[in-house]
């Protein structure tokens, strides 16, 4: 049948873009049977001097039936809610500022009420979807309903607020209006890109039910031609009220607020180690992987998709250490921010889906560089090379976003069997615009600390540098520490150390160079950055991979020894000497 729509108030474009958060919006209301329309359906883009953080509304109010002012209540909720929200202070979070605009709201409308014969009792439901960011929350009141369609999935993020027996499931038991305190209900969704959102006034809802309308919405058509095809559909079914729909598809999504991702965690409480066995927020949990102080990790099944996760769960000794809570903000952090096939991903579970602190990554299958340098043969120069510059990459792209790892070790090196590898744990990471560790904090491992690091630097690409260069000395070597293993909380001396040459004769005399550049005490003698390092390692394999290290002499190769035997033979000239006289 022709429905005649006229457009609804959309005070916005179709399409909208704030920093790289893009979404399209379809917007129908419609009459249908009744004498007027006493919805009232918009959204709102981001205003000019607004909050600093661009976000979106739309909403949807239904107008009681029946009071004076239903229409007016309803327009008036929505155009006060954008105004209102927007005057609110940023200190607030967004279920603060929401609740505290539909109080103001709910108090301006119940005095209209009693004051203006014309407006007696007006009354109106609110529902309402508010996108900021990577999250979308809701600020909702009656039976208005907000969906969310995601991955083939129909999620209702609203209840009705209706009186629980059949035959009076017209009474609203909440609305603006109603009564002087207003309760309304907020829930808080990560954003995925692709979701698409649905707010429908109960004409729709009431005659369509949830698998019709998930069929509807996975039509991939646009948000525009969806909106009012959903409310055509909801008008040939048969309903007896007005049709009010906004459909929001999100297109794409800004890089995740570091501040944010803070906060969301903050509130996650530290439980109890769970064991091999268990399930936690819909992952089955099978064996331990370690056990250490602060963590503990396992191998894990998602039982909504089946694949295999590492999770690592904190140990409820750390939960007032707000190091530790803020290492997983960073890791998620710098996942999103840096996609790079040397560097592990951390993969971001929806706040609704969490209920305790945990982190969820890939699984990769292999091992460990250092559990790889606890056995023979030693690497080959071809594989020991090969590492160093695919690892040298990870650490740029780490750089290119700003981002100081300050950990690098052959523990956090994860050799995969294919050959690849992928640089892990950046629990430590300097962070842009995120607070850094507190000041008895030791950000890294001491044996792989530049010098600078132990006057009081807190790392740049220098010290990621001296790092890289520590662990392949380590991984050509077999394990010897070009410093000495140097206890935490202490001061070393760093002294020259021995040449990778003396300990492998095996290896090039470039490669020998390169490394021991890395490493020099002095910043300054280093390579400038770690693509530098990069590419001397790849020249040499290319060029150089057949040349023999040169010959070393003594003193080079072992002072100590040069030295004793220059000393013994001072001491048989002396005895020489001696004799003759």
């Amino acid at each position: 049948m022709g429905c005649g729509f006229r457009r609804a108030h959309l005070i916005m474009p179709v399409s909208a873009q704030a920093a790289t958060l893009k979404i399209q919006i379809g917007v129908a209301s419609e009459k249908g049977r009744r004498e007027r329309n006493e919805d009232f359906a918009a959204a709102l883009a981001p205003l000019p001097g607004g909050w600093k953080r661009p976000l979106y509304i739309a909403a949807v109010a239904d107008g009681v039936g029946g009071a004076a002012g239903g229409r007016e209540a309803a327009e008036l909720c929505v155009r006060s809610f954008f105004d209102g929200f927007h005057s609110q202070p940023e200190s607030l979070s967004v279920e603060q500022a929401a609740a505290r605009t539909l109080a103001a709201i709910n108090r301006w409308t119940l005095a209209q009420g009693k004051a203006d014969p014309a407006l007696r009792d007006m009354s109106t439901t609110f529902s309402g979807l508010i996108l900021i960011g990577r999250e979308a929350h809701t600020a909702h009141v009656g039976d208005s309903r907000i969906y969310r369609f995601s991955a083939n999935q129909l999620q209702r993020l609203t209840r009705d607020h209706i009186h629980p027996h059949p035959d009076q499931s017209h009474v609203l038991l909440r609305a603006i209006g109603l009564e002087e305190h207003l309760l309304a209900d907020h829930v808080r969704v990560s954003l995925e890109p692709f979701d698409r959102f649905l707010i429908c006034s109960d004409g729709v809802h009431s005659v369509m039910p949830d698998r019709q309308i998930a069929a509807h919405l996975a039509l991939r058509m646009s948000a525009e031609e969806a909106a009012n095809r959903l409310a055509a559909a909801a008008l040939e079914a048969g309903s007896q009220d007005n049709v009010s729909v906004i459909v929001l598809d999100i297109l794409n999504l800004p890089e995740p607020d570091n501040a944010s991702l803070e906060a969301a965690l903050d509130f996650l409480p530290v439980s109890e180690l769970p064991k091999p066995g268990e399930r936690v927020d819909g992952f089955h949990l099978g064996a331990m992987l370690s056990d250490g102080r602060y963590s503990r990790l396992f191998l894990a099944t998602d039982e909504q998709d089946k694949r295999p996760l590492v999770i690592k769960f904190p140990h409820p000794r750390i939960t007032s250490d707000a190091n530790y809570r803020s290492a997983f903000a960073r890791e998620s952090w710098v996942a999103a921010q840096v996609r790079s096939p040397y560097v592990g991903q951390i993969i971001e579970t929806p706040p609704e889906r969490r209920t305790r602190l945990y982190s969820v990554m890939p699984y990769y299958d292999g091992e460990t560089l250092e559990r790889r340098l606890g056995r023979k043969p030693v690497l080959s120069l071809t594989e020991g090379v090969t590492m160093g510059i695919n690892l040298a990459k990870g650490v740029a792209a780490l750089h290119r976003a700003k981002i100081i790892h300050r950990d690098i070790k052959p523990d956090n090196v994860m050799l995969l069997k294919n050959g690849d590898l992928k640089l892990l744990d950046l629990g430590v990471a300097l962070v842009p615009n995120m607070a850094d560790l507190t000041a008895d904090a030791i950000p890294g491992t001491a044996s792989y600390m530049a010098p600078e690091m132990f006057a009081g630097g807190t790392g740049n690409e220098q010290t990621d540098l001296f790092a890289l260069g520590v662990t392949l000395y380590r991984a050509f070597s077999g394990g010897t520490y070009p410093y000495g293993e140097i206890e935490p909380f202490s001061r070393p001396r760093f002294r020259k150390p021995a040449s990778l040459s003396s300990l492998r004769p095996d290896l090039p005399a470039w490669l020998d160079f390169a490394i021991m550049r890395s490493i020099a005490i002095n910043p300054e003698e280093r390579q400038g950055d770690v693509l530098e390092f990069a590419f001397e390692l790849e020249n040499g394999l290319t060029r150089g991979a057949s040349q023999s290290p040169r010959q070393m002499s003594l003193y080079e190769r072992n002072p100590l020894r040069f030295w004793q035997a220059l000393s013994w033979i001072w001491l048989l000239l002396l005895i020489v000497s001696l004799g003759t006289r």
